[in-house]
């Protein structure tokens, strides 16, 4: 009752006005986006929303929506245009791993009853599967539903380990994502794990799974130091341009020690760069088979 109560608006007598400063926080407060009707649910009257548009502290998007003028450009295109930010936008909002894109688009989450708007410098993908546009973010589970939808498994996967790994989804969620995949897509929720290293490993341990190839991260080789990837007990795997491999990758001698003692436990050295993992696969599909051919036959003399 007590919660209840605090939603509903407050008394026009019970309100007082609030400096333009205190109204942009209290917008930021609730997303960098609020309705009329949210900011006088906390007492804001229109007089101190005006006092504060003309202070510079807020701006008006559309009528009767307000956002912070501090609030990122695409969630303010995305609420111009009548939703939420969405999709893969939502997604890098989040600061969540995504593949090279050079997609510049205003992803936009819009209730399916909504009405899309067309405003000055629109650049918007609009994806008719968002719920009620309320604040400036479609949640993540629906963002990482539409980029399943609009991108693909890969892009998809990427984003969603990188969620799990910085928890902020849990069991539920996931069972919630889940709902909204399509069947033969489900798969890839139960696939993935909370512990990814990086983007790329989460690509590779996808690529890898097509080719019935296991894929262990981060393995510790004692002379060695630890490696990026063991691929099926045979192959260490290094890729330059993950997390942490900057400095490795600048000393060439370093990489020549380390691919010397793999060599001592029966582990083939293959390297690649994160361009040609992400761009050029079908190459480092071929090394990677022909290297497991090599060191498979070695074993089995």
């Amino acid at each position: 009752m007590i919660a209840a109560s605090a939603r509903r608006p407050i008394p026009h007598h019970r309100r007082m006005q609030f400096h333009p400063v205190e109204v942009r926080r209290r917008c930021t407060d609730l997303g960098g986006v609020a309705r009329t009707a949210e900011l006088a649910a906390i007492g804001i009257d229109e007089h101190s929303l005006k006092m504060a548009v003309l202070g510079g502290e807020i701006i008006r998007i559309r009528e009767g929506v307000y956002g912070a003028a501090d609030a990122p450009h695409d969630v303010i295109a995305a609420v111009a245009h009548g939703g939420r930010l969405g999709c893969l936008s939502r997604i890098r909002a989040a600061g969540l791993w995504v593949l090279d894109r050079n997609d510049v688009r205003v992803h936009v989450s819009m209730p399916r009853t909504g009405n899309a708007r067309r405003h000055v410098d629109c650049r918007c993908v609009t994806h008719w599967t968002g719920g009620p546009a309320v604040g400036g973010f479609a949640p993540l589970v629906e963002s990482l539903a539409q980029v399943l939808q609009c991108f693909g498994i890969e892009d998809f996967f990427v984003a969603l380990e990188s969620a799990m790994s910085k928890r902020l989804l849990n069991h539920r969620s996931l069972h919630e994502l889940g709902g909204r995949l399509p069947r033969m897509h489900r798969w890839l929720v139960g696939f993935a794990r909370w512990d990814a290293g990086s983007g790329l490993e989460s690509v590779l341990r996808l690529r890898l799974r097509a080719l019935g190839i296991s894929l262990v991260s981060q393995v510790e080789i004692p002379g060695a130091g630890r490696v990026d990837f063991v691929l099926a007990g045979l192959i260490v795997l290094e890729v330059d341009g993950i997390v942490g491999h900057a400095d490795l990758a600048s000393s060439r001698h370093k990489d020549l020690v380390r691919d010397a003692v793999a060599s001592t436990y029966g582990l083939e050295a293959l390297r690649f760069d994160y361009a040609m993992v992400v761009h050029d696969w079908p190459l480092v599909e071929a090394a990677i088979l022909a290297a497991l051919d090599r060191s498979r036959r070695r074993r089995s003399r």
